[in-house]
């Protein structure tokens, strides 16, 4: 996987893959260094790994750096934001005191998707992009929310705030409510706010699945077992198993697949890679609610056999494929087909790990809980906000940000570039 990263080399950005990898990515293959870390001990990654996590930070410390803005939506902040929630539980090494820390970074992105609820459309939800201007704006998708869900779930279990857990249920519910979750617990992919989430995209991906019923298992967890979630957990649990595991030839509990893409070859550089984070909350179901053990263990166990088998390919004998549940090379290769065999294998010895500390019970990573704080985000009218800076409880109450005088003369810098800057292509235009 690593052989792919540019990042520490001559003229490498750290944390960046890279074209054709999004910046998402690049969050989701150093949660995995921490995973790496944390099952086998080897700490030979960890200087890069805590370079790249930070140098991504961007100014507000809250995984919005500029650079990325072109391309930046909430499910790709999250994912930086759920590595570094990983860090928190596993106790990876903690960054210098005068750096951000892996808890306040986590807490700074779930408050400024927390500011980014959007009632005015679909009844609730977040939208894919964060910026209005981006065409995926107007499509509020299923990773989007199930990702702010888990993180929420995740932060109410380390801090014991039951607000998070506020925030991550009325998530979960909407989900449901919106029909972007089914009764029989499969994940659809979105639908477009302006018609009001009523045109959904029944496509389904197994990073969704995946997704909600490690966030259900950590709700389950913090609720000490409640039924609601215990159901929940069983019920994707199934449809998982249904769904994304192809039952080959001698392996009656199936080997992982992407159903949607993989079969005909038409998985994108993004689809190649979503095996890996199935198999990583499915081991994190396990740990959070351990009934689920005995049904899932057999698969991951299965599927791992199957990708170690289609990991010996390329010119150093070491290439991944993607279909794990064929007995020849696809011709497929690159970090998707890297870091999903990784975390498949690394899936197997979850048994091996403790369970991960929390601030009451191990944790040593220092927390904000007003990182972030909702600052900067302005509504536009198609919320009902009236373009006004602010933050939305967890009660859907707007709460209107009151500038200070640092936002005051930050803003009137602001204007006086848009400005000059608006003026100056008009001049080189009529140049």
């Amino acid at each position: 996987m690593m052989q792919f990263y540019p990042g520490n080399k001559t003229g490498g950005i750290p944390g960046l893959f890279g074209d054709p990898y999004y910046w998402w990515e690049s969050g989701a293959v150093f949660g995995s260094l921490v995973d790496y870390w944390a099952y086998t001990g080897d700490s030979s990654y960890n200087p890069t790994t805590s370079e790249a996590i930070l140098h991504q930070v961007g100014p507000d410390k809250n995984f919005m750096p500029p650079n990325q803005s072109q391309s930046l939506g909430n499910d790709d902040q999250c994912f930086w934001a759920l590595t570094t929630m990983s860090a928190a539980e596993k106790k990876f090494p903690n960054p210098p005191e005068d750096q951000p820390q892996w808890l306040s970074l986590s807490q700074a992105v779930f408050n400024t998707q927390a500011a980014r609820w959007d009632p005015g459309s679909c009844g609730g939800g977040l939208r894919w992009q964060i910026i209005a201007l981006h065409s995926g704006y107007s499509y509020k998708n299923t990773i989007s929310a199930g990702c702010f869900f888990q993180l929420g779930a995740r932060l109410a279990r380390y801090t014991g705030n039951a607000t998070y857990a506020e925030w991550a249920e009325k998530t979960f519910d909407w989900t449901h409510n919106v029909g972007l979750a089914t009764a029989d617990h499969r994940f659809l992919d979105g639908a477009q706010a302006p018609k009001n989430c009523t045109d959904i995209n029944r496509l389904q991906w197994s990073y969704n699945a995946g997704m909600y019923m490690a966030g259900a298992a950590y709700m389950y967890n913090f609720t000490n077992g409640a039924e609601k979630w215990k159901t929940q957990i069983q019920g994707i649990l199934n449809g998982t198993l249904q769904d994304f595991f192809t039952k080959a030839p001698l392996s009656p509990e199936g080997i992982m697949y992407e159903v949607a893409c993989e079969p005909y070859l038409t998985c994108n550089v993004d689809q190649r890679s979503f095996k890996a984070y199935l198999s990583r909350f499915m081991a994190l179901t396990v740990k959070m609610a351990p009934f689920t053990r005995d049904t899932i263990m057999p698969a991951l166990y299965t599927s791992a056999t199957a990708a170690a088998k289609q990991c010996s390919y390329g010119e150093d004998k070491n290439t991944c494929g993607q279909k794990w549940y064929t007995n020849e090379w696809d011709k497929l290769w690159g970090v998707g087909e890297q870091i999903s065999a990784l975390e498949v294998l690394l899936s197997t010895l979850i048994d091996t790990l403790d369970q991960p500390v929390t601030q009451a019970k191990g944790g040593t990573s220092k927390g904000d809980p007003g990182a972030g704080g909702g600052r900067g985000i302005t509504y536009t009218g198609n919320n009902g906000h009236g373009g006004v800076d602010g933050w939305v409880n967890s009660k859907g109450e707007f709460v209107p940000h009151t500038p200070n005088k640092k936002d005051k003369v930050g803003s009137i810098i602001l204007t006086v570039v848009t400005v000059v800057g608006v003026l100056w292509m008009l001049w080189w235009m009529a140049v």
